[in-house]
């Protein structure tokens, strides 16, 4: 079972989607269900996660991008909602931190300072 937990900043962004994407929440778990669960426990690839290049990715911990996030909000546009979730995956410790959410319509990529933070704060 995959152990999930929150930056402050994903928290934030979160609640700023909502008001736009009401479903968010149920998005959310059905993402971590079927996309996220699928790739890491399973080793399953729905080519809709992605690794993030040159970030001090380690065996201890990598950097990850869910581009083909499903968002009911956005009827119609299926897995091609524009909405990225990023998020860190220990392996050994079967856990993930989202570190942000956003809308590609309004953000291109992801904020990198964010993941060096993450990585600074967490280092062993």
């Amino acid at each position: 079972m995959m152990n999930y937990n929150e930056t402050k900043e994903f928290k934030h962004d979160f609640k700023k989607l909502l008001k736009k994407f009401p479903s968010l929440v149920e998005d959310l778990k059905v993402n971590k269900q079927y996309r996220i669960e699928l790739f890491h426990i399973k080793n399953i690839d729905s080519k809709s996660i992605f690794e993030i290049q040159g970030v001090g990715n380690t065996v201890e911990l990598q950097f990850f991008k869910v581009k083909k996030f499903q968002c009911k909000s956005l009827k119609g546009r299926g897995a091609k909602s524009g909405i990225r979730v990023i998020y860190a995956y220990f392996p050994i410790k079967e856990k993930i931190v989202f570190l942000e959410i956003y809308f590609k319509a309004k953000q291109e990529n992801e904020n990198r300072q964010r993941i060096v933070d993450f990585t600074n704060t967490n280092k062993e």
